[in-house]
């Protein structure tokens, strides 16, 4: 894993694949099989996935919500960005964003935000943000990359947080082993490997929450594909955990 070091403060309309490219020359440039994860406040900011508290009028639901302790505007803005509220507990609220994920505040956050009243969004179609991005760095650097966009998730079974991915492009994200036989003849059942969240996961190591780096190269994983982040969102008919 190597962090891609010096890239500014971005802000709606910037190039960040042409920011990518010029901190992966410094790095010393990409290889085939390369992959690039970048982290969703990167794109989100680049995006225009930026909302100001001061624009926001909560609604009754939202002040329900927040309870005694939490900001309603705030509250608020994961209404907006939630299919539905799966548990709450104000003012902690998890639920399924537009896109399928369900997580924590639907991934809305005000840290390495600008200002403390400004919260990031997630991408509207981090695929879509992981194939653009993937094209551009093979338009500047002549390699084509995997691209991960990643965010960090906690787990319902779990303690702390780690890194998955959002958006996939140009690699598996899900490498299905139903099929296959161990070493010892068992013919796997159910063995699905979620590839590009381990990737994030490693990628994550290097590039940390409050270093400032908002990427990194991840080399020597053989993980060549055409998945999607859409791969990795749990199918409702077996979703335990909703029934």
């Amino acid at each position: 894993m190597i962090g891609l070091q010096g890239l500014p403060e971005l802000s709606e309309g910037d190039d960040l694949a042409a920011l990518l490219a010029g901190a992966v020359g410094r790095a010393g440039g990409l290889e085939p099989g390369d992959i690039v994860v970048v982290a969703q406040k990167a794109v989100s900011k680049v995006e225009g996935r930026i909302v100001h508290l001061s624009e926001i009028e909560p609604s009754d639901r939202a002040r329900e919500l927040a309870g005694p302790d939490g900001d309603p505007r705030h509250v608020e803005v994961i209404l907006r960005e939630s299919r539905t509220v799966i548990r709450s507990r104000p003012p902690l609220v998890i639920s399924e964003t537009h896109h399928g994920f369900v997580c924590a505040s639907a991934g809305v956050d005000g840290s390495n935000a600008k200002g403390p009243d400004t919260l990031v969004l997630l991408p509207l179609d981090p695929d879509a943000s992981a194939t653009r991005l993937r094209e551009r760095l093979r338009e500047l650097t002549g390699v084509a990359p995997g691209v991960i966009v990643s965010d960090s998730f906690g787990r319902a079974w779990r303690q702390g947080t780690t890194d998955v991915a959002l958006g996939v492009a140009g690699l598996e994200a899900l490498r299905d082993l139903r099929g296959a036989r161990d070493f010892t003849g068992y013919e796997l059942r159910s063995t699905q490997i979620a590839v590009a969240d381990e990737i994030a996961g490693a990628a994550e190591l290097v590039m940390g929450k409050t270093s400032g780096i908002p990427a990194a190269i991840v080399r020597g994983v053989d993980a060549a594909g055409e998945g999607s982040g859409a791969d990795l969102v749990m199918p409702r008919e077996r979703d335990l955990f909703r029934g």
